[in-house]
């Protein structure tokens, strides 16, 4: 039996749903506030951009590749890992004229393609936006040539979240797996875990699982068992 005060319906749709959620990358299911409004406002700018390539940089989790995928839709954009990135592939890596490169990094890429793709999208006019977890100028680079061009890509950088941004976060986390939670249940995850969004992410999937585990709802209860209340 549910305890006491629980909502009846919680348990049947979090069981119901455990095993198929997805977060969700429309525009509409961005969530804004003061680490991201700055990205935000360049990718709705398209194609009035100051470069030709930019680069989105944050922490894991920090919405690189929802606004990538926002992107990618305004602009027709293709997409590839810069990990799976060859010579060989770049013309049709940029056959529509955009391609959002996923995760550059330290050696986390192919030097040579990384040059052509660049030469490429200045001689056809293309479009290239790159998510990283990290600014190139911290990167060893062997080729001095790429490192000058991605020293002329401009930045933009996406901070940890503020007090509202996590809060509002952890409520989409929850509703990506449709679950609906009571608000103290958000206030007290906000308040225990790392404030990053990797790390509400974390929190939420491991009070989702310990509640399936236990076949029991979320709760404030549950929270405070879990992330062991003072």
């Amino acid at each position: 039996m549910p305890s006491a005060g629980a909502n009846p319906t919680a348990r049947p749709r979090q069981l119901a749903f455990a095993l198929d959620h997805s977060e969700s990358f429309a525009r509409d299911d961005f969530l804004t506030g003061p680490s991201n409004e700055t990205a935000l406002a360049l990718i709705e700018r398209w194609p009035d951009w100051p470069s030709r390539m930019m680069l989105l940089v944050g922490p894991e989790g920090s919405g690189k590749s929802h606004l990538a995928a926002i992107w990618a839709r305004m602009a027709g954009a293709r997409v590839a890992a810069a990990r799976t990135l060859d010579s060989a592939a770049v013309p049709a890596a940029l056959a529509t004229g955009a391609l959002v490169l996923e995760g550059l990094g330290p050696n986390a890429f192919d030097e040579r393609a990384l040059f052509h793709l660049i030469n490429l999208m200045r001689e056809e006019g293309a479009f290239v936006l790159a998510t990283a977890r990290s600014a190139p100028a911290s990167w060893q680079l062997e080729l001095p040539d790429l490192a000058s061009r991605l020293r002329l890509a401009p930045v933009i950088n996406l901070a940890a979240p503020d007090d509202a941004l996590l809060r509002a976060l952890i409520v989409k986390l929850f509703a990506d797996r449709q679950l609906a939670v009571d608000e103290n249940v958000v206030v007290y995850l906000a308040t225990r875990i790392e404030r990053s969004f990797a790390g509400a992410r974390a929190a939420v999937e491991a009070l989702d699982r310990e509640a399936l585990r236990l076949q029991r709802p979320v709760t404030r209860a549950l929270a405070g068992q879990l992330f062991r209340e003072p």
